[in-house]
C-alpha cells in the first residue's frame, strides 16, 4: 500500500511564484578575491579549474564565469578589501549605503567611482566586509 508521499507530485500549469524583489539589491554580483598577480590567478582559475573568462582588464581585474556567480580577481589597483568578499550589485550605491549604515553597517570606503563602476565597501553589524556596486552612469 502506498502513501500519498510515495506518489510523484502532479504537474501544474501554474508558474513558479517568485517573491517580490525589494528595491535596491539586484543580485549577488560576484565573489572577489584580491591577488598580487592577476595573470597567475587567471591561469589557475581558467586553465586549471576550468572557469570561462568573461573579461580581463590587464593586471587590474578579471572576471571568470562560475556558472551563475562571477569570480572576480582584483589586482593591487582594484583591491578594496584584504580578503575574499561578496559584492552586491545594487540600483543606487549611495542610497544603499545610507540604508545599510542606518541599520548598523560601518562605511569603510566610498562611495567612489572606479574604472568600471561606482562602489562602496562596508562592514555588516557582525564585522563582515561587503561591497556594493552599480554601473557608472
Amino acid at each position: 500500500m502506498s502513501s500519498p508521499t510515495d506518489q510523484p507530485a502532479a504537474p501544474t500549469d501554474q508558474p513558479a511564484v517568485r517573491p517580490t524583489r525589494r528595491p535596491g539589491v539586484t543580485r549577488i554580483g560576484n565573489v572577489m578575491y584580491p591577488v598580487d598577480d592577476v595573470g597567475a590567478a587567471v591561469r589557475f582559475y581558467r586553465d586549471v579549474l576550468g572557469l570561462e573568462m568573461r573579461f580581463q582588464d590587464g593586471e587590474r581585474f578579471a572576471a571568470l564565469d562560475g556558472e551563475g556567480t562571477t569570480l572576480a580577481i582584483a589586482g593591487p589597483q582594484e583591491r578594496v578589501v584584504s580578503g575574499p568578499v561578496v559584492s552586491f550589485k545594487v540600483d543606487d550605491v549611495t542610497a544603499m549605503v545610507d540604508r545599510l549604515t542606518a541599520a548598523g553597517a560601518l562605511l569603510v570606503r566610498g562611495p567612489e567611482e572606479g574604472p568600471h563602476e561606482v562602489r562602496a565597501v562596508l562592514r555588516d553589524p557582525a564585522g563582515n566586509p561587503l561591497v556594493l556596486y552599480a554601473p557608472r552612469s
